[in-house]
């Protein structure tokens, strides 16, 4: 917890030759100039014996110092943290991205919209910067970025936003039913609001039909809104044949929410002929509360903006942009256009780990979505074992049973049952996943958890003891008398 102190600040002392003779280990910003902040550790193994008092004092902050008191929670020495394999809820930032940070929240502390003075010139600038890294990754133009808190509200001012524009001539959108609950319940808002919405089915490997999506688009359809990679699954849509399929319908625009696509697959605007796209921050290794929009300026896609105020953002945003969240975003887009290639492979090596260690030791198992979808998230549906009960006997493996805006929900995933999966698999399932920061001692150990805790509660089941026998309990009337 940060406390203010009133204190005045006075610059650090240059550090004494005995700076590393420290009693515990710690680690803190080190201040450097402006234009480089980093993480030092500074005393990575301590000596024998108690440090010299002066050495101590010195290492301690204290409030005149630092200008605040800095209080931070001691983790018990005994507490083992779980090993953590929902990358999808959120990604661990990249410490790269932190290193790019800091300045932004010391000394380049300045409003990026204050034109008078080089505290706002320098924000303004780091803050380009980062607009034309997320650009450069999704291969668009700078000026087509709008930055907002996340990919929540990346899809409610796009879809809200084209259909209230729109709406005097066009009433219907489409999206499809295994989207993300914001982009659902934006659609739901609408139809509140009078407007018709089409929820696409899809197939059972969680693909779209094309042919679907080509009969429900109207001359009244203003706007098509269909994800890259599914939250839940994995699952890739086929985004260049719905661009090319949306552009032969004039007057349609094409949205994608790409919060689980973006720095993890190759994605061109131009290319799948997109029109609006929704980014979120900490999907890819960045900082919570930041993300973008790209909204496509030739040809002019126009929306009617959520919020109002200082016009910031082409008018489409108002507010004060935060530049620190904003060069993390940044920072996070240039490491994933460098390093996708790699991660992608690496992840994609250890998602085969994960499910070959599985399957070659559990039957009755489901893969659910396309095998051929983004290799960081396995859903896996494990007959004869009770969804939670499988939750709860992992506590030592931090894992999902859906997305995690749903998680408190005891409901089956709304994303597995419109692929057809049965009621008990859906409750059965656990969602893997896998990120650059997985190590391969954590699949195994994870492939060694769940084996033997599923073969633990198939045991206690009933229904595997008459599946064993030869049973086939889907025969089974089970109605009460």
């Amino acid at each position: 917890m940060l406390t203010r102190q009133l204190a005045p600040l006075r610059l650090r002392r240059p550090l004494p030759s005995t700076s590393r003779s420290l009693g515990s280990i710690r680690t803190f910003v080190q201040p450097t100039p402006a234009y480089h902040a980093s993480v030092q550790d500074v005393s990575p193994a301590p000596p024998p014996g108690p440090p010299a008092p002066e050495v101590e004092a010195h290492f301690t902050p204290s409030a005149s110092m630092l200008g605040f008191k800095l209080e931070v929670p001691r983790r018990e020495e005994s507490t083992l943290r779980p090993i953590y394999l929902d990358v999808q809820a959120t990604a661990p930032m990249d410490p790269r991205v932190l290193d790019a940070m800091l300045p932004y929240y010391t000394d380049q502390y300045g409003n990026p919209h204050s034109r008078t003075h080089a505290y706002g010139w320098e924000a303004e600038k780091a803050v380009e910067v980062a607009r034309k890294h997320v650009a450069d990754l999704i291969g668009a133009e700078d000026k087509d970025i709008i930055f907002t808190s996340g990919a929540t509200e990346s899809n409610n001012m796009i879809i809200k936003g084209v259909a209230r524009f729109h709406k005097d001539k066009k009433n219907h959108i489409i999206t499809t039913q295994t989207e993300h609950k914001c982009v659902l319940d934006s659609c739901r808002k609408l139809q509140e609001e009078g407007f018709e919405v089409t929820y696409l089915p899809v197939q059972e490997n969680g693909i779209i039909r094309l042919s679907d999506l080509a009969q429900a688009i109207r001359p009244t359809t203003s706007l098509v809104s269909i994800m890259a990679v599914n939250n839940e699954t994995g699952v890739i849509q086929p985004l260049k044949e719905i661009g090319a399929l949306v552009k032969s319908h004039r007057g349609v625009y094409f949205h994608s929410d790409c919060a689980q696509a973006v720095g993890k697959i190759p994605l061109d605007v131009n290319d799948a002929q997109i029109d609006l796209m929704s980014i979120s921050g900490h999907k890819i290794y960045g900082p919570k509360g930041v993300g973008a929009a790209y909204v496509r300026r030739r040809p002019r896609v126009r929306l009617e903006p959520i919020l109002s105020g200082g016009g910031q953002e082409r008018g489409l945003r108002s507010g004060t942009l935060p530049a620190p969240l904003i060069v993390g975003l940044g920072e996070a887009c240039s490491l994933a256009q460098r390093e996708m290639a790699s991660d992608h492979a690496r992840v994609s090596a250890l998602s085969n780990r994960l499910i070959h260690g599985i399957t070659s030791q559990v039957s009755h198992i489901v893969r659910n979505g396309a095998a051929s979808g983004y290799p960081g998230c396995v859903n896996l549906s494990f007959s004869y074992v009770e969804g939670e009960s499988l939750l709860m006997a992992l506590k030592d493996v931090a894992l999902s049973s859906g997305s995690a805006c749903t998680s408190a929900s005891l409901e089956p995933s709304y994303v597995l049952r419109a692929l057809g999966a049965a009621e008990d698999m859906a409750h059965s399932s656990l969602r893997f996943g896998i990120g650059r920061f997985t190590t391969e001692e954590e699949i195994d150990f994870v492939v060694q958890r769940i084996v033997s805790v599923v073969n633990k509660l198939r045991d206690m089941s009933p229904l595997w003891e008459m599946v064993q026998e030869g049973i086939d309990i889907s025969t089974i009337d089970w109605t009460q008398h």
